[in-house]
């Protein structure tokens, strides 16, 4: 269970609190998004994520931003397919960190493989409110994905503990949520609850 930490959902103050209670719920990679804040911010909650992320043994992946990535020394980075190349950003991290890249169709999975992807984040499966200009993808368009590659794909997008279900019955390995944890009162009882799925 993937849960992309949000910085709409957190603030550095209670950082540290829900990414601990998600991982304490079953969460067993967490990527930091940060689209509204500074880079030293956006450096400054991975350093504290990562002690989190750390402690437990949890990877932490950092999105879009390979220097931020790099600077933290996290775990590794996911990028979409308006960001640096895969290439390049392979480049960058070396081959020891994780490069996960986020695809919507058979072709760009099959090119992200190639370009030596660790695993893939395909959706945005259902309506969501964190990523307004996601491209959609179909249960069947997933399992599609899925056949077509050998690394791990991570559904992601308007998932919650209702539809999480047929994302594996489609082939998923695993799911990527933002609100369904994050946006919950209790973090740790909604990641268990996703857990259970």
């Amino acid at each position: 269970m993937y849960l992309v930490a949000d910085t709409s959902f957190m603030t550095l103050e209670t950082a540290e609190k829900k990414v601990t209670e998600a991982i304490e719920g079953g969460v067993t990679i967490v990527q930091l998004r940060a689209k509204d804040i500074s880079a030293a911010e956006f450096y400054n909650m991975a350093l504290k994520i990562k002690m989190v992320t750390g402690y437990y043994n949890v990877p932490l992946i950092i999105n879009d931003r390979v220097d931020i990535a790099i600077a933290a020394d996290a775990d590794g980075v996911h990028t979409g397919q308006e960001d640096l190349p895969a290439g390049e950003v392979r480049k960058l991290i070396g081959m020891n960190k994780i490069m996960g890249i986020s695809v919507s169709n058979t072709s760009e999975a099959e090119k992200a493989e190639r370009e030596s992807a660790d695993y893939l984040g395909a959706g945005a499966m259902f309506p969501t409110d964190t990523k307004l200009d996601a491209k959609y993808v179909n249960l069947e368009e997933l399992g599609e994905i899925k056949k077509k590659v050998q690394i791990p794909v991570v559904a992601i997008g308007g998932i919650n503990a209702e539809n999480a279900g047929q994302l594996f019955c489609a082939g998923a390995d695993g799911i990527a949520v933002v609100s369904a944890i994050l946006g919950e009162k209790n973090i740790k009882e909604a990641a268990l609850k996703l857990a259970l799925k």
